[in-house]
């Protein structure tokens, strides 16, 4: 069984934080599908935010976010201006005032704009949303800035979630990916956050990236359990230096190959099962006590670009460059380019540039797809009841006879062997991958 998984492992699978994947966007949906989306949203219903921050003030060779090094400061504070802008242009096209229930800030470096500047942009959400009491305000933070007066701000601000970007706590691989980040400056962080009040902490850490072996990972997640995060998010690093300039700077014969990335993902699991995490999905950890566990336990967990949540929100605004927005009929993403986008905004439009359109049969493989990422089976007659799937109960034979699938009538579920390939098994119902399966990461 082993090398059945081993063989699987090296295909290249999309991640599915969504269905259709970004890569199927076309400028065919911009700003008018956007604006009559948001027109037709129904405000009895809460919604979630996500502002995205582009700037670093250094950039780390690994990432394969949309980001850019900050060199002026006048730049950021335009960008924050543009934001403000975009949350007033956007709310007053919706027909209503809306609820958020969850608010994320990602980058990038969001606190790169300041208490004051991340204030400003909140104020005119406070001002233009209604935000339920129990809502979950959550920023992604390089533990290298997190300084006291910044700690303190955010708990002013009502922050109540961060994610500290720790990828590796060993040198030899900071040095390689470009972020040198002493474990005390992380250490630091955490207590910061913690007196500022400031409890539920994630963790980022990354597999696969160069230098890294089963026993530095193994150092990596015990000295990280030891600080006590609430969550953790460790994905296989995706090496696409055809994309992303900076990780052409990185040196492809340091990185483990795909068997060696298979054995790294299994003692990450193993190490932090055996310290009292419960496995959620395929790239998460959370204490029992974790929102995000209890959902996983209820049946509540859902995927979309943040990765694992308990949101289950059906719209989601995106503010910012290259933010998604999501809703009932479809997705729209705004345009990466950041000058490109402050312009846009600045002269009153809306700067949705790419996305696609979501009919009954895309809505019905979108929740077979998050069914399987989510809990490891679907039962097509509830997910997708008007779809035969003749195609694809033919694709998974192959896989039914190597152990990772159990079909029975028209129930799907990976075998215990086959969950860490569940992203294989959700690509046999995207019919957009097998036109085109070599843009996406490893599967495992």
């Amino acid at each position: 069984m082993n090398d059945i998984v081993r063989r699987y492992a090296r295909l290249q699978v999309p991640r599915y934080t969504s269905y259709p994947t970004a890569a199927e966007f076309t400028a065919d949906v911009a700003a008018i599908d956007q604006r009559q989306w948001l027109e037709n949203v129904d405000t009895a219903e809460a919604v979630s935010v996500y502002l995205h921050v582009p700037y670093c003030r250094d950039l780390c060779l690994y990432c394969g976010c949309n980001t850019k090094k900050a060199l002026r400061d006048d730049v950021i504070a335009a960008y924050r201006g543009a934001l403000v802008h975009e949350v007033a242009l956007v709310s007053d096209i919706l027909p209503a005032p809306m609820r958020i229930a969850r608010l994320h800030w990602g980058g990038g470096t969001p606190s790169i704009l300041g208490v004051d500047g991340l204030a400003s942009v909140m104020q005119v959400l406070r001002d233009r949303f209604v935000f339920e009491a129990d809502h979950e305000l959550a920023i992604e933070l390089d533990p290298r800035y997190v300084t006291e007066d910044l700690a303190n701000g955010l708990g002013r601000l009502g922050v109540n979630r961060a994610s500290l970007g720790v990828q590796d706590v060993n040198p030899l691989v900071q040095a390689a990916i470009g972020r040198c980040q002493p474990m005390h400056d992380v250490e630091t962080a955490v207590a910061r956050l913690r007196r500022a009040g400031i409890l539920n902490l994630n963790f980022d850490l990354i597999y696969g990236l160069p230098l890294q072996t089963t026993a530095s990972l193994r150092k990596t997640c015990a000295i990280v359990a030891a600080l006590s995060p609430d969550r953790i998010a460790c994905y296989g690093y995706a090496h696409m230096p055809h994309l992303k300039a900076n990780q052409r700077r990185i040196d492809e014969r340091a990185l483990p190959d795909a068997d060696q990335r298979l054995d790294q993902a299994g003692i990450i699991a193993d190490e932090f099962i055996g310290r009292g995490f419960q496995k959620i999905g395929i790239d998460h950890f959370a204490r029992s006590s974790d929102a995000l566990a209890r959902a996983a336990a209820s049946g509540r967990l859902h995927r979309n670009f943040q990765g694992y949540t308990d949101d289950g929100t059906r719209n989601l605004i995106g503010f910012g460059a290259s933010s998604i927005s999501m809703f009932k009929d479809g997705y729209v993403q705004n345009i990466s380019d950041v000058p490109s986008y402050v312009r846009a905004i600045s002269s009153g439009r809306l700067a949705a540039s790419r996305g696609c359109r979501l009919d009954a049969a895309e809505r019905q493989r979108a929740r077979t797809i998050e069914s399987l990422m989510c809990s490891f089976h679907a039962d097509l007659d509830i997910t997708a009841p008007d779809l035969s799937f003749d195609e694809e109960f033919a694709l998974l034979q192959p896989l039914a006879r190597d152990g990772l699938v159990r079909i029975e009538d028209r129930v799907v579920t990976a075998t215990e062997a086959g969950r860490s390939l569940v992203r294989v098994i959700a690509a046999v119902f995207d019919p957009h991958t097998r036109v085109n399966a070599a843009r996406f990461s490893k599967a495992v």
